[in-house]
């Protein structure tokens, strides 16, 4: 069996991602909002850690909740990992110096 490509395994690290913190609460389909917390403070700390609104994360959480059932899914945390990937591209096309600087 070959390698995976380098494409296959960022998907299969992506649902690893979401299946590490979905499923504390018994839905390994679903993240609720302290799952969903969990994730932001510890995979994306840098973006939590300079925010001055307290209240963002559960303004991230209501508008990527597409189906308002409190949870995210799949589909829904793809969105925000896309919307993310999409600010690193625009960052980077102002070019590569000003992207290395904001890691």
């Amino acid at each position: 069996m070959s390698s995976p490509s380098e494409t296959e395994w960022c998907v299969e690290s992506l649902v690893a991602l979401f299946q590490k913190y979905a499923g504390k609460d018994g839905n390994s389909s679903k993240l609720p909002k302290t799952e969903f917390l969990s994730f932001m403070n510890k995979e994306l700390a840098a973006f939590t850690k300079n925010r001055k609104d307290p209240g963002v994360l559960d303004h991230m959480m209501k508008k990527l909740d597409f189906n308002s059932d409190g949870q995210l899914d799949f589909q829904e945390f793809l969105n925000l990992i896309g919307g993310l990937a999409i600010a690193c591209h625009e960052s980077f096309l102002k070019g590569p110096l000003y992207f290395k600087s904001q890691k």
